[in-house]
């Protein structure tokens, strides 16, 4: 079983930690802050605390990476989540959820912000891990807040200038952006290429952030770099699969890296450490989910658009859906990416939770570098046809019969083709709403339609601000600083 870092970060207090090892183990203890970060150890501990909202059973890899994937065209919530399918914003059952990402997230900033502000007076640790750590409390920072500016816009910015602050504006979504650049461009310059233990942010999952940054910001030629750095670099690769089953290499749940993974929220089978996320796409007829499942997410092989003409012969096809009737036919699937059929009674699946592995930065190089030049180049369609030779079980690096011909796109008709390679490989990571998002109302709504037959609301595009927000942070205009449709 994988170990991996387990520490709770409460208001003023952070846990303390054990001796290291290549992966990242719990001993956690309770420390008051006056009296933390002296040592290299006790800073590395409170650098953990930062990660564990991340990880959390109620956020992205949990209950509410269920928010975003019922948003998608490929698949539709069912139970409380349902209504999440029809595009028309958030009722009273699911804006909790929300609430509780960002209350997550603005925890993990906390707790990163008291290493950027204390680390550097720690009297028994060097200027070199000094600047590591606070390098990477700015990595997560910036993490966090680049989910909280692409699902609530602009947001209050809390640094560590502002720790005992508790009423601070709202900012601009421009000014969140700029601390989330100059954040990851410090993380790139100072973190190591790569991390003391399995799961720590390196220079490369900086490089990474910042690509998919300039991406959604539309700073194509900027992203289209940041990619081929990390593609040029030589450090990362597909793994070779040659049946579905052989993706188990990739999210399977006994997998404790592999040259795939830039970035991952490492998980493991005990009770509030796994991924939860799993638990919403399982039903317990399958046995795929030690735990069971709530089949939360399906879809349907007859009147899923995106399904219906998904070649059969893609691997990921079979690997990603399971027939099974979850009493709304013989034709409904669910998702079976990350499957574990040995994860305890009561807890969550083993598989950890990709944020960036290198097939994403493939295809986000692709269609950067067509929309940066306007035309697709043979340096964009080799890395979109490497993550479809891989698909179809053919050798990553050799021309296949399977591969696109450059040819036969123009600009258009090639970002569309990547933006449907990403939807088929990205399935289930948290990530297709997003990618809508990115690319503007008029086209995400044209996709949803097209794939839904439904149209998307306004209020759908944003989630509330937490009225406990604008009840106690009195630098917010509780009807002008929410967002429409609330």
């Amino acid at each position: 079983m994988k170990n991996i870092f387990k520490i709770l970060a409460f208001i003023l207090l952070l846990w303390g930690a054990g001796g290291c090892s290549d992966v990242l183990v719990e001993a956690p203890k309770a420390v008051a802050v006056e009296t933390f970060y002296n040592t290299a150890a006790e800073v590395e501990t409170a650098v953990n605390a930062a990660y564990q909202e991340l990880r959390a059973v109620n956020g992205i890899s949990g209950q509410l990476g269920a928010q975003v994937e019922a948003y998608t065209d490929y698949s539709y919530g069912r139970g409380s989540y349902q209504v999440l399918s029809d595009f028309q914003g958030l009722n009273s059952t699911n804006i909790p959820r929300t609430d509780e990402g960002w209350r997550l997230f603005y925890l993990s900033i906390r707790n990163a912000n008291l290493v950027i502000q204390n680390a550097p007076k720690g009297s028994r640790i060097s200027q070199a891990d000094i600047v590591k750590y606070v390098a990477e409390a700015k990595f997560l920072r910036a993490y966090n807040y680049f989910w909280l500016v692409r699902n609530w816009g602009g947001v209050p910015i809390r640094t560590e200038a502002t720790l005992t602050e508790p009423n601070v504006k709202r900012s601009t979504a421009e000014e969140v952006y700029k601390l989330i650049i100059a954040d990851l461009k410090e993380a790139e310059t100072n973190l190591p290429d790569k991390g003391a233990q399995v799961g720590r942010a390196t220079k490369w999952a900086a490089k990474a952030a910042l690509a998919e940054v300039y991406f959604t910001l539309n700073q194509y030629a900027e992203a289209r770099d940041k990619a081929d750095e990390i593609i040029k670099s030589g450090q990362f690769s597909l793994i070779p699969v040659t049946v579905a089953a052989d993706f188990d290499k990739v999210f399977g749940p006994t997998v404790v890296t592999s040259p795939e993974e830039i970035f991952y929220l490492k998980m493991t089978r005990q009770n509030n450490q796994g991924m939860y996320l799993a638990m919403f796409a399982h039903h317990p007829g399958t046995r795929l989910h030690g735990a069971g499942g709530f089949f939360a997410h399906y879809t349907d092989s007859q009147t899923n658009p995106v399904y219906r003409t998904w070649d059969n012969n893609d691997l990921r096809k079979s690997y990603n859906w399971v027939s099974w009737n979850i009493g709304l036919g013989a034709n409904s699937l669910l998702c079976k990416k990350f499957s574990d059929p040995l994860a305890p009674s009561g807890t969550a699946a083993g598989n950890d939770f990709p944020i960036y592995r290198y097939a994403d930065v493939l295809l986000l190089y692709a269609e950067a570098a067509c929309r940066a030049g306007n035309a697709p180049t043979a340096a964009a369609m080799e890395a979109l046809n490497q993550v479809r030779r891989r698909a179809y079980g053919r050798p990553i690096t050799t021309p296949s019969t399977v591969d696109f011909k450059l040819a036969d796109y123009t600009a258009a008709t090639f970002n569309d083709l990547v933006l449907r390679e990403r939807g088929y490989e990205t399935q289930y990571e948290g990530k297709r709403w997003l990618d809508l998002k990115r690319l503007g109302t008029p086209k995400l709504r044209e996709i949803i339609k097209a794939a839904t037959g439904k149209d998307v609301a306004d209020k759908h595009l944003l989630w509330p601000i937490p009225v406990g927000e604008l009840n106690f942070n009195t630098a917010l205009d509780p009807c002008k600083d929410q967002n429409p449709g609330y």
